[in-house]
């Protein structure tokens, strides 16, 4: 038996303060506090979202150090997000994580956020299988849409993106046209269990083979809507499960479309998904047909994993600790990061 290696991971790109320890690849906690101040104002409020980290991050650090049963002293590094994400609460991250690194005298290791929804697929899990190099990885959250071709751990190219909106973000948008709270998007999945994905047509876009483009969706969605409520005022209330299961089938026939043609592309049949937007269930649904009917292998998360947390930021963190990729204490918070940077 090897050293035991454990990595505090800590997230603060949004609007949830996230803490976990892994040893070796498996994770011992993942806790995380969300912020229930952003819902009244149906998005995140930077700034309410840095303050809330700041009062979120002691606490939630020392939840997952008790929960793993491990004492600061036996960390062999401290992993964070650097970016991409809100630059407010990055920074809380960013500078505790460095302080903690600099006063326990271990590495400090710099995590790419969207590296980290890919690499959760790594984590060692009694349930979840890992998939095998070269995969392609459908990454659909509230700030990103991307097919990614996954070569190695750290060796990844983006094929396609979206060109305006994230699927996300379409989904949150479609919700407030529909009067529903934020987040939304998880509500227009739990009425679209209840509907008819076929009761209303909305038109895809056309854009390149492997990009996406969600904001001609949106104004359809918004116009279909008002031209309705012209018609019938109680259009929404009466048809709300017909309307979301419509939504839904829509995007989610968009996504497969994009991934059938990065398949067809590349000729790799190993497929996986990341991000907040995989824990839709029709996506889930989705890709699991499609083992069966196109032969591909599928990769999907555990729930926990999908939406942002520090168990991912671990694992990448874990990953880069083997490599001896540690970062200076120079290092500063980037608000946009690509992938591949």
């Amino acid at each position: 038996m090897g050293k035991s290696i454990y990595i505090l991971g800590i997230e603060s790109s949004c609007d949830d303060t996230s803490a976990s320890v892994i040893l070796n690849g498996k994770v011992l906690s993942n806790v995380v506090a969300n912020q229930e101040v952003h819902s009244k104002y149906g998005g995140v409020v930077p700034e309410l979202a840095s303050r809330a980290h700041q009062q979120n991050i002691v606490p939630v650090v020392q939840q997952a150090l008790a929960q793993a049963n491990v004492n600061k002293t036996q960390l062999s590094a401290i992993a964070f997000t650097r970016g991409p994400g809100l630059m407010g609460s990055l920074l809380v991250g960013t500078s505790f994580a460095k302080s903690l690194a600099f006063g326990l005298e271990i590495p400090l290791i710099d995590v790419n956020h969207m590296q980290a929804h890919i690499l959760a697929h790594f984590i060692e899990d009694a349930n979840n299988k890992q998939p095998p190099f070269p995969f392609i990885c459908l990454t659909i959250s509230g700030g990103h849409t991307q097919i990614v071709k996954v070569t190695d751990y750290f060796k990844m190219e983006v094929l396609g993106e979206t060109i305006d909106d994230a699927v996300g973000e379409a989904f949150d948008k479609s919700a407030k046209i529909l009067g529903l709270p934020y987040p939304g998007g998880p509500l227009i999945d739990k009425h679209a269990q209840l509907g008819n994905p076929k009761a209303f047509a909305f038109t895809k876009p056309k854009v390149g083979n492997l990009d996406f483009s969600f904001s001609g969706l949106k104004t359809g969605i918004l116009y279909f809507i008002q031209k309705q409520q012209r018609i019938n005022p109680n259009f929404i209330d009466e048809n709300l499960n017909d309307i979301c299961a419509s939504i839904q089938y829509t995007i989610v026939e968009i996504l497969m479309d994009k991934l059938k043609n990065a398949v067809k592309e590349t000729g790799i049949k190993h497929i996986a998904i990341a991000g907040g937007v995989s824990a839709n269930s029709s996506i889930r649904e989705r890709l699991q047909l499609a083992e069966k009917h196109f032969g591909w292998a599928t990769y999907i998360p555990k729930f926990e994993y999908t939406t942002d947390n520090a168990a991912m930021i671990a694992i990448t963190g874990y990953l880069k600790y083997l490599n001896k990729t540690y970062a200076d204490v120079s290092v500063t918070a980037k608000a946009r990061l690509k992938v591949v940077e």
